[in-house]
């Protein structure tokens, strides 16, 4: 009779898996998983109809050609550029210039004038032809 006990105790505690659980629903992460996929693939189809829409663009405009006007500049560099910001190196190596006491010959227009403005400090410059 205790043996009877024990097992109407435990016939009640076990329920059958399918009862658990509902065969007809999906995952929450099987859902998620598949609504991605059905996304892309729209857009994949989408995507080449708006290209052929849309108008072709134009190139952009070429910068006018250099014309040697005849004029240069002699920049020498008088300074060191340890110690300072990183634009001045750089606008010094723009210039061709990376040790102290080096000389070049450059074509005299407005932007090479403009870098020599930055670094005016550091450079001697004198008109040359």
């Amino acid at each position: 009779m205790a043996d009877d006990k024990k097992d109407e105790k435990k016939a009640p505690a076990k329920k059958p898996a399918a009862a658990k659980k509902p065969a007809a629903k999906k995952p929450a992460a099987a859902k998620k998983a598949d609504a991605p996929k059905a996304a892309k693939t729209e857009t994949k189809t989408a995507a080449p109809k708006a290209e052929a829409k849309a108008p072709a663009k134009k190139a952009p405009a070429k910068p006018a050609k250099k014309t040697p006007s005849g004029k240069t500049v002699t920049v020498t560099q008088t300074g060191s550029p340890i110690g300072r910001k990183g634009y001045q190196r750089a606008t010094l190596i723009g210039l061709g210039l990376n040790k102290m006491h080096r000389t070049r010959t450059l074509e005299d227009t407005p932007s090479v004038r403009g870098m020599i403005r930055k670094v005016s400090h550091l450079v001697r410059v004198e008109d040359a032809a």
